[in-house]
């Protein structure tokens, strides 16, 4: 693998530690504790000489008519720019994304693949025994820990198996004949910065494919630069949804797979009075929104919103005004370093409502980073958090820490971005090329893929992604239990307000108070 960017830090360091260590995550060669499956593969490539394997490829014309046929370069690198922060507040997510695109780059120029393609998911369906309680799964080290496997299976009924071994021969080292460098700056949680980097690498490294982003202000500042010069983008983050962009594609989880079913669960199961308390910008008001929107829909009512700076790490005034307002509990959309301070902070001083968030747990790892009970009786529909206890998980857990032994943990975002850049490599294989508006129309042709988190199908007209959504909820010792699941939640809404980017160009973010649907329901 190839990577060009400046020295980073591991996950927990900071910057300058990294200058002082002498560590150059950026380097230009793989760490050589990377994982098993990309070993002995990378001597297939000098540092320009690489290995075509054509005859592996899938053309355009076997398999999507409508593409056009295009000559695959016969040299240089396949480039992904892939922008996070890899310092300041938000280093906590970014360090994860940025070893989650090494992997995934490593991997694919190793001969690997993820399983997937223009057919879709599939699984064996049988009668099954089953326990009656979810597992319920620890801290584990550099693997998967059970604290309780859920009892006896004692129980029949349909069960569904995924496919194990989803990492495959792809047929060829690197891609469509071609290495794949991977050019990551820092954006330094600065959005001045990231504008900066984005045109960088739009006009200057000229790179193939842009991953980037944790924010929605991130996202919203560079998505401009992006339209202008017409790049293919892929912003892997869970978000507030919306953003019907042809030019970008949204793989992470968004209002309809994890604030909808969250939400609903919360007013069924604790009641129906929500204080909601989020981060002051377009992720935290617009996610505050949909939940306003939607909690009348199944009995709830937001009886206060607060609103916090990213700068804010002092909680006191919050904590007051939740204990002043008694709801039935609390959804918190924090977001960032500062922010995350709050957890420990309530606890403290008592604060035991039940919490939902759509963050927490998933992205920043807060219960495993603050000592319990600070994350008692948080709930967050995720698609991915580091302790699914499935086969395929635990292999890429695996993958992960042979290569980075260091790391904390691996979020949701990071799985996101892992799987991404190998679903972008598959609609390159697909298309027959690496020219970005065929690339575009390959990923707006129905393709799935076998994820850690498992199956995602990326739907054409909306450039979003299905997934599998895991309720999963910590305890007091931060113990975490997954205590409902659904296989598929399609990303309806922007179907329902009629967006189809295959048949229409648009450029925008549609938002809650754009669908009358809501209106109806709102008591206000």
């Amino acid at each position: 693998m190839t990577t060009r960017g400046e020295k980073k830090p591991r996950q927990g360091q900071t910057k300058n530690q990294a200058r002082s260590d002498g560590e150059a995550v950026g380097d230009t060669s793989t760490p050589a504790d990377a994982a098993s499956e990309c070993e002995g593969a990378r001597a297939s490539f000098g540092r320009r000489s690489f290995l075509t394997g054509s005859t592996a490829v899938i053309t355009a014309a076997a398999v999507l008519p409508n593409l056009r046929m295009a000559r695959a370069q016969s040299s240089g690198p396949v480039k992904i720019g892939h922008i996070e922060d890899l310092s300041g507040n938000l280093a906590v997510y970014g360090v994860q994304k940025y070893h989650a695109a090494q992997l995934a780059v490593a991997e694919i120029n190793a001969g690997k693949t993820l399983k997937g393609g223009p057919v879709g998911s599939g699984g064996v369906g049988l009668m099954s025994q089953f326990a009656s309680s979810p597992p319920v799964m620890g801290a584990g080290d550099k693997d998967l820990k059970y604290v309780n496997n859920g009892g006896a299976l004692d129980n029949s009924g349909m069960a569904f198996v995924e496919d194990e071994d989803v990492l495959v021969d792809s047929g060829e080292s690197g891609l469509l004949g071609r290495e794949v460098e991977l050019i990551a700056p820092d954006g330094q949680s600065n959005n001045n910065i990231w504008q900066q980097l984005t045109r960088r690498l739009i006009l200057e490294d000229k790179v193939d494919c842009l991953v980037a982003g944790f924010t929605s202000a991130e996202r919203e500042a560079i998505r401009p630069i992006v339209d202008q010069y017409k790049q293919l983008y892929l912003y892997t983050n869970q978000y507030e949804g919306g953003v019907a962009d042809s030019n970008t594609f949204c793989t992470g989880a968004i209002v309809e797979q994890q604030v909808i079913p969250v939400v609903d669960y919360m007013i069924q199961k604790f009641g129906p009075r929500v204080y909601t308390i989020a981060a002051d910008y377009n992720f935290g008001q617009l996610t505050a929104a949909w939940t306003k929107a939607f909690a009348p829909l199944v009995g709830g009512e937001i009886i206060e919103e607060e609103f916090v700076p990213l700068s804010v790490s002092d909680f006191t005034t919050s904590i007051a005004r939740i204990q002043a307002a008694k709801p039935d509990w609390i959804f918190t959309l924090l977001v960032g370093t500062n922010q995350s301070n709050y957890y420990p902070q309530a606890a403290a001083a008592g604060l035991e409502y039940p919490m939902a968030s759509t963050v927490n747990m998933a992205q920043g790892y807060e219960h495993r980073r603050f000592t319990p009970p600070s994350l008692n009786r948080m709930h967050n529909c995720v698609n991915y958090i580091e302790e699914i206890p499935t086969v395929r998980n635990r292999a890429f857990v695996r993958r992960w820490y042979k290569m980075f032994p260091d790391d904390p943990y691996i979020g949701q975002m990071a799985q996101n971005t892992y799987f991404s850049i190998h679903l972008y490599a598959k609609a390159a294989r697909l298309a027959g090329t690496t020219d970005q508006e065929t690339v575009k129309k390959a990923l707006e042709s129905g393709l799935s893929i076998e994820a850690p988190e498992g199956a995602v199908f990326l739907e054409p007209s909306t450039h979003h992604c299905s997934h599998y959504i895991r309720l999963a909820t910590a305890d007091a010792k931060h113990n975490v239990s997954f205590v409902r699941e659904w296989p598929s939640i399609q990303p309806w809404w922007l179907q329902r307000v009629g967006v189809n980017l295959v048949r229409n160009k648009e450029y925008k973010q549609y938002i809650p108070d754009e669908d009358p649907f809501f209106a109806m329901f709102s008591k206000t």
